[in-house]
């Protein structure tokens, strides 16, 4: 069982963040795009702006629904049970591939249990419970840092092969 202050879902490991003229080469943008999550206007400006991240990127119709489904899951839960955040998109690479990276962090109570909000059917709020789970289906690489009474960063990965 993963407790608060642990960390759970996989790893990124072999991944770089592309920077400079590295990231010019392939046509990605060189630098993060950080967007706050304070209203329910800005979730719906987050699920915009991550659906044209994942044409940038070059996903097909399936991926682009996943990937702005978890977004907007993550940044959902950073607004409802966080107070509010931030999210960051990234495009990572690695040999062979592109992907698009959401890091979605607030500063709220926490995860209790991290194990248990994976869960389906788990929740603490007035939803069905897949939120969290569901994000974490649907992206190749998942990582949650919570710290209780310090917030909860989900650093989640979508590969597109090229």
């Amino acid at each position: 069982m993963t407790g608060p202050g642990e960390y759970g879902g996989t790893g990124a490991a072999g991944t770089t963040t592309l920077t400079g003229d590295s990231a010019g080469q392939v046509g990605l943008p060189t630098e993060p795009t950080v967007l706050h999550v304070r209203s329910e206007q800005d979730l719906l400006a987050i699920r915009h702006a991550v659906r044209d991240a994942t044409l940038t990127v070059g996903f097909s119709i399936v991926d682009q629904t996943r990937v702005v489904t978890a977004a907007s899951e993550l940044a959902r839960n950073a607004y409802i049970h966080g107070g509010g955040g931030t999210i960051r998109i990234e495009y990572p690479t690695r040999p062979g591939a592109v992907g698009l990276r959401l890091t979605v962090g607030d500063s709220g109570p926490g995860i209790a249990d991290i194990d248990a909000a994976l869960t389906d059917g788990y929740t603490t709020g007035a939803g069905l419970g897949h939120g969290l789970g569901g994000a974490q289906r649907l992206m190749d690489e998942f990582e949650i840092r919570t710290r209780e009474g310090g917030g909860t960063t989900v650093t989640a990965t979508r590969w597109a092969d090229r």
